[in-house]
């Protein structure tokens, strides 16, 4: 084997190890993308589970405001329900506009709800309803953190799979499309949690 024979294998050899270091740099983007979702996923079911709470607490002094604790259960189903449909496809586009609208809709119930307690001050100033309130407002928060860190790693592996030379290469490594961010309706709701007050 002459020169000219050695160097050809050493460029191929360099041409595999780049092409390997893309397609590992996809995986490693697209899976921490994935687990920015697995984090919203758990504060989101945290978040699910105190609702039922909230309202259990609050159906003795509001027995009359029925349609508005339906609106916040049937709500909070339905955020569920698309929560394990976005849990199976983190970042595709149908899936998370699924999952903004169920929280939007989740969101302007919960706002009536807060606005029906503010007309009873008992309730309001029921220690568990307090209790409640807190972990809510705290959950809030740890939703848009992990919001905010998913949508950066989505830019990120976006950002990767759109560059050149990584964009020859994606579509052939399965990664087809962009990862979609997790955003809601009312632009200000991506930069601070919605506030819960009771």
């Amino acid at each position: 084997m002459g020169t000219s024979g050695i160097i050809t294998l050493i460029v191929i050899v360099l041409a595999i190890i780049y092409i390997a270091a893309i397609y590992n740099r996809l995986v490693a983007l697209r899976n921490r993308y994935q687990n920015g979702f697995a984090q919203i996923e758990v504060q989101l079911k945290r978040r699910y589970d105190l609702i039922p709470n909230l309202v259990e607490t609050a159906k003795a002094y509001l027995s009359h405001e029925k349609e508005t604790l339906s609106a916040v259960v049937e709500a909070r189903n339905g955020a569920v329900n698309s929560l394990k449909t976005a849990s199976k496809a983190p970042g595709d586009t149908s899936a998370m506009d699924l999952l903004a609208n169920a929280e939007q809709t989740l969101g302007n119930a919960l706002g009536k709800f807060n606005m029906v307690v503010e007309n009873y001050p008992e309730l309001k100033a029921s220690e568990n309803m307090q209790q409640l309130s807190e972990e809510l407002t705290s959950t809030e928060n740890k939703v848009a953190f992990a919001r905010q860190a998913f949508n950066d790693f989505v830019t990120e592996y976006n950002s990767y799979r759109q560059s050149f030379p990584p964009v020859l290469f994606a579509g052939a490594f399965g990664h087809r499309k962009d990862a979609e961010l997790l955003e809601f309706a009312d632009s200000a709701a991506i930069q601070e949690a919605p506030k819960v007050s009771f």
